[in-house]
């Protein structure tokens, strides 16, 4: 790894208030800078990493949070501010931004072995894939996430809901962009998990209430984004998610084993869409001889028994396959990503003891990126890193209930140049494939936008980027849609009547 030391400390402090969370003083406008080489795809890199905090005003200007930031700037090219902006977030809604930082897209990659397991000892090194080549990235930390936190007495509440969250952070974003003088910079949002709702709902609250608009949308591992599915959907959406993992385990009849996935798993979707939602549909006044032969069908293509689709009448809960698909063999899977094996005190039951990728990626992610912020990025808080787990109590009815993909439908429909990237693990059961492709066909029922939405799909789990291959290649998929989301010089923003 090449990689310069120098580096320079740049603390600045626009107000001489400071906070304290547990004891702990906060500065929140402050940030330290330092210089650094990579080499992404076989060329040398120079950038600017700038780690720090931007406050959070409220109407009367006065600051509310401190929102922790790292910032990512290129430095070897001629015009950086017409270079792209990426702005990244992750999920949960309580998740901090090491995931996709130190996993996928940022100069820097936690150490894992080609699959993405976890390795020891645990460490840091280059990404040679990362998207700093062609785009500038800062990964922000919403507040109770990272070391950001409330300021000067503010309620947790107050950040703590479906808008309320959009809302603060379209402001922040609005003052690091002109702080940061990238008003003229195409600009794509990135969110995984629940960051997909934020950057879905961001996307409009931005153009709306602050004149920006965004060349591009990804959504890594989405939510339903408030788009419903209850009923016969809702168990249905899961089979192909189903056949998926149980093909990666080669637990199938060799007719489908032997096919590449990528070959299989329409065919289980054209079952879902025209038989399985029908037959679930007409609930417990369908034909015995139906049932049995989609029950048949289903079991086939999911690897459980017949008896056991039968047992569930149909519609087979997420729990119950994580435990039941290798309970002869004595393991369960995982649930954000499959791939991954667990071993219950007792094989009997309805569901897992635990979730065995969540607990391999909290001890891998968590020690590396605390010595990657003091030994790379040199900085320095006695805070600590929430990883996970601090905005409990989040709401998502009355004023902030959750409709971000219609959201996200009208600020494309507005803005003729936005686009939409979905990217999918195929081993993901929290925020399955199918599922993400089901919010895409129903974000638009008038089929208008179709041409500027795609998806992608990968064989691994919620944290695709983890499998190396997957890195490659959705790292790609991101240069790709990044180009074709920025317009020709002198493309007018407007839609014609036949095109």
């Amino acid at each position: 790894m090449k990689r310069q030391i120098t580096f320079y400390l740049l603390m600045f402090t626009v107000f001489t208030l400071q906070a304290k969370a547990n004891g702990i003083k906060i500065n929140p406008d402050s940030s330290v800078t330092t210089r650094h080489v990579v080499t992404i795809k076989g060329k040398p890199v120079a950038f600017k990493a700038t780690t720090g905090t931007q406050p959070v005003w409220d109407k009367n200007n006065k600051i509310i949070a401190s929102v922790f930031y790292t910032y990512y700037r290129r430095t070897d090219v001629a015009d950086s501010a017409t270079r792209p902006l990426v702005i990244s977030f992750n999920g949960g809604p309580g998740a901090g931004a090491l995931w996709m930082r130190l996993g996928y897209t940022g100069p820097h990659r936690i150490k894992v072995d080609k699959e993405g397991f976890p390795i020891q000892p645990y460490g840091i090194e280059d990404n040679p894939y990362s998207l700093l080549d062609v785009a500038d990235i800062v990964y922000v930390e919403p507040v109770n996430t990272g070391f950001s936190r409330a300021y000067g007495g503010t309620p947790d509440s107050t950040f703590f809901g479906v808008n309320k969250d959009l809302r603060y952070l379209a402001r922040w974003i609005s003052t690091f962009v002109t702080r940061k003088n990238r008003w003229v910079s195409p600009k794509f949002l990135v969110g995984e998990s629940y960051g997909t709702t934020r950057v879905a709902g961001l996307a409009y609250e931005l153009q709306q209430e602050h004149w920006m608009y965004i060349n591009g949308v990804v959504l890594v591992s989405p939510t339903n984004l408030g788009i419903r599915r209850d009923g016969p959907v809702e168990y249905a959406n899961h089979v192909p998610y189903y056949a998926a993992a149980a093909w990666f385990h080669k637990v199938l009849p060799p007719e489908y084993q032997q096919k590449e996935l990528e070959a299989f798993l329409p065919e289980v979707e054209e079952f879902t869409i025209n038989e399985l939602i029908p037959a679930l549909t007409r609930g417990g006044f369908l034909d015995e001889a139906t049932k049995k032969r989609v029950a048949a069908k289903m079991a086939k293509y999911t690897g459980l028994s017949e008896k056991a689709v039968l047992q569930n009448n149909l519609a087979v809960p997420a729990n119950y396959f994580w435990k039941e698909l290798l309970r002869d063999k004595g393991y369960t899977i995982g649930r954000l990503d499959s791939r991954y094996l667990g071993v219950d005190r007792d094989d009997a039951g309805g569901r897992p003891d635990y979730s065995p990728e969540n607990t391999t990626w909290q001890h891998l992610f968590t020690p590396a990126n605390n010595y990657y912020y003091t030994n790379y990025l040199k900085y320095h808080t006695d805070l600590e890193y929430f990883v996970a787990g601090h905005t409990r109590g989040w709401t998502r009815e009355g004023s902030d209930i959750e409709q971000t993909g219609e959201n996200l439908r009208q600020a494309m429909a507005m803005n003729p140049f936005m686009h939409l990237l979905v990217q999918s693990g195929y081993y993901d059961g929290a925020c399955d494939y199918f599922n993400a492709k089901y919010n895409m066909w129903q974000l638009d029922p008038s089929g208008k936008l179709k041409g500027r939405m795609d998806w992608k799909g990968y064989r691994s789990g919620h944290m695709m980027y983890l499998r190396y291959e997957d890195l490659i290649k959705a790292n790609e998929d991101l240069r790709e849609f990044i180009q074709k989301a920025i317009p020709e010089k002198g493309q007018a923003a407007k839609y014609q009547v036949g095109k």
